[in-house]
């Protein structure tokens, strides 16, 4: 079984775009083999299906939620735009431009600023629907993660329109803390990833561009990849337990150059994955609330709490008093219970003791 689903609300909202614009639905549907009502999740491989023929239908791969239609072939011709870029940021930055070209609105904005990168989106219109800017972040995240080989985690999402009735579900999808009716639309993650090398060729994007968009709506998720599966090792674990990298190599049966070489090709390092979680756990232990900061440190792993300040102050351009404080304004503002920082540790977790777990995103 198909085991990362998409929830119907995106399916539904997917279609309502065809209603808008007059396109006969029924027809597409059968065509694609799925029932005339969508009321269960379905595979990504058939909303993949489903998004190509829908920009087919409309010849407009944004659905007809851009200031003007995004033709069929644009996304092709965007990776092709990006291919020849060095890094990350110089990969983001090219892309924004391209999609301020074909779209015109919205249209995003890099800023780098106290260790983070947000793409805000601008428009000179009114508010679009959440799903318009949703279908944006798809596109961009999407690419950026695929032209690093890695997940990009997101720290938070913004957006500027009202919730819609399935917010809980977009809270899901991105694996994030989501917050609506704010100032901005944006997606924030760590600067540091601007960084990263884009590490494929024109061979890569062949066959990336043969299985879009659904491998961009899953692969780059917690539980894929040897590094998932590192994670999920260490989940179970104190900080002060985690093994050596030659010790987990043992464990996993991997010689340890393999184990190095295989992490390298999902641009990622033994102490990145560490790090990470490390980042995780601190967060979740200062959004509880009721332990000192020093207490914190030394959970995770810190002899001295002044190591950790540094260490969480580069992780998030914040002290750990700061990051409590800010956490507690948003939980504040946020519709809907907070995710917690570990949430997608523990998914993996669980997905491995219960393979027959569906995961909707």
């Amino acid at each position: 079984m198909e085991r990362r689903m998409v929830a119907p609300c995106f399916v539904d909202d997917t279609l309502e775009c065809l209603r808008r614009h007059d396109v006969p639905i029924a027809p597409l549907l059968a065509r694609l083999g799925l029932p005339p009502t969508i009321s269960e999740p379905i595979s990504a491989g058939q909303y993949g299906a489903l998004w190509r023929a829908v920009a087919e239908a409309m010849d407009d791969e944004f659905f007809g939620e851009g200031a003007r239609p995004m033709r069929s072939g644009s996304f092709a011709l965007l990776c092709h735009a990006v291919l020849a870029t060095q890094t990350l940021e110089h990969a983001l930055r090219r892309s924004l431009r391209f999609l301020r070209v074909v779209l015109d609105d919205p249209h995003g904005e890099l800023i780098v600023r106290d260790g983070l990168a947000e793409v805000t989106l601008r428009d000179a219109g009114p508010l679009r629907s959440a799903f318009a800017y949703r279908t944006f972040w798809i596109i961009v995240h999407g690419l950026n993660c695929w032209l690093v080989g890695r997940r990009l985690p997101i720290r938070w999402v913004d957006f500027k329109c009202s919730a819609p009735a399935t917010g809980t579900d977009y809270r899901l999808f991105f694996g994030a803390p989501v917050r609506f009716d704010q100032p901005e639309t944006r997606l924030v993650f760590d600067a540091d990833f601007l960084k990263l090398p884009v590490i494929r060729d024109n061979c890569a994007l062949r066959e990336f561009l043969r299985q879009a968009p659904a491998n961009i709506l899953v692969r780059y998720r917690h539980d894929e990849g040897l590094s998932a599966a590192i994670r999920g090792r260490l989940h179970g674990m104190v900080p002060s337990a985690w093994p050596s990298l030659g010790n987990l190599a043992t464990g996993m049966r991997i010689q340890e150059p393999t184990l190095r070489r295989r992490l390298q090709q999902e641009g990622q390092t033994y102490r990145s994955i560490k790090d990470e979680m490390r980042r995780a756990l601190a967060m979740e232990a200062l959004l509880s609330g009721g332990r000192t900061v020093a207490d914190v440190a030394a959970d995770i792993g810190f002899s001295e709490p002044s190591a950790f300040h540094r260490a969480f102050h580069k992780w998030t351009g914040k002290s750990p008093a700061s990051f409590r404080r800010e956490a507690i304004v948003m939980a504040d503002a946020e519709d809907g219970p907070t995710l917690s920082p570990l949430a997608p540790y523990a998914q993996g977790a669980a997905t491995r003791k219960h393979c027959k777990i569906d995961h909707q995103i």
